[in-house]
């Protein structure tokens, strides 16, 4: 069980995954479990994009014991970056009360979707150091960004830049399959380089995982592992969006690795570069990045995390 995490702050996003009043009575009863094990933690609201960002790191300055975040991976990717970048030397331990559109990191740790049950699980666990990608874009170093999960570039990066947020708030998870779906007949699907530890390939499609899972109900980067300090990488090499459509069933059925025309790596870095004026888009977290050219690499105990009970072994 942890101790010494008094001072807490629970960062919410009230818009993510349509939480409204009734998240708000889950979260006061999470609140309450968490006070009982000796954590106090106050209740810090989101109102709009980058928001959560500046109260992560509002919490490095105040030297707080612990953050919790409650959302989906946008905000929690928000929350990672304002821990991340800027921890002045305190480093803050995170914790995660799913909610949200999707959270591919609840999944990742087996956490319930009950926001109460996930808190009962959280005051059994460990804090641990953890590695966390970083995505730079070459040319815009500043608009750099941590990611926890999972990262990519070509159709999942142009899902990402294209999705429309009205509908993404109606429809939640249901809006990326939407644009997926356009952008498989619109698309170009160019090529772009993929460099690996001195090797290159032109690729259409690149998957950097942190996690095994990807989104919704898939997994790609099964042999990710969230304690090592590597990515596993996926690469297409395909053009075709309909060869794209002929990989779902052995996506579905966590089949992919082995399949013609799809390769798998570990590494602690990669670089992806256009080969020509066709834009390529960047993701991480679910989030957009930007343009290629955009650098990965691995920042090894970049985060404390608390893991929760199940999890910690």
């Amino acid at each position: 069980m942890i101790t010494g995490r008094q001072n807490a702050l629970l960062i919410h996003n009230p818009n993510a995954g349509h939480g409204g009043a009734r998240r708000r009575v889950l979260l006061d009863e999470a609140r309450s479990i968490f006070a009982a094990s000796g954590i106090e933690a106050e209740l810090a609201e989101t109102k709009g994009p980058g928001d959560a960002t500046e109260i992560a790191h509002r919490a490095t300055v105040e030297r707080r014991q612990l953050v919790i975040a409650c959302g989906g991976d946008g905000t929690l990717n928000e929350v990672v970056n304002g821990l991340a970048g800027h921890s002045n030397g305190h480093r803050v331990p995170l914790a995660l009360l799913p909610a949200g559109t999707a959270n591919i990191f609840a999944k990742e740790l087996t956490l319930p979707w009950d926001i109460p049950s996930a808190a009962r699980r959280l005051i059994r666990g460990s804090v641990v150091d953890i590695a966390l990608g970083l995505a730079t874009p070459v040319h815009e170093p500043a608009k750099q960004k941590y990611f926890l999960s999972v990262a990519g570039a070509g159709p999942d990066g142009m899902i990402v830049y294209s999705i429309d947020l009205e509908l993404k708030a109606r429809l939640g998870i249901l809006a990326y399959w939407w644009q997926g779906a356009r952008e498989v007949f619109r698309y170009k699907f160019p090529h772009f380089r993929v460099t690996i530890g001195g090797q290159w390939e032109d690729s259409s499609l690149v998957v950097v995982g942190r996690t095994k899972h990807y989104g919704g109900p898939f997994k790609i980067t099964t042999l990710a592992d969230l304690y090592e300090d590597k990515f596993e990488v996926m690469t297409l090499n395909t053009r075709s969006g309909f060869r794209y459509l002929s990989y779902l069933p052995s996506l579905w059925m966590e089949k992919l690795r082995g399949t013609n025309g799809v390769f798998f790596s570990k590494t602690d870095s990669l670089l992806c570069e256009p080969l020509d004026d066709s834009p390529v888009y960047a993701q991480v977290d679910g989030e957009p990045l930007g343009r290629l050219p955009v650098k990965f690499k691995i920042v090894p105990a970049a985060l404390k995390l608390l893991i929760p009970e199940i999890a910690a072994n």
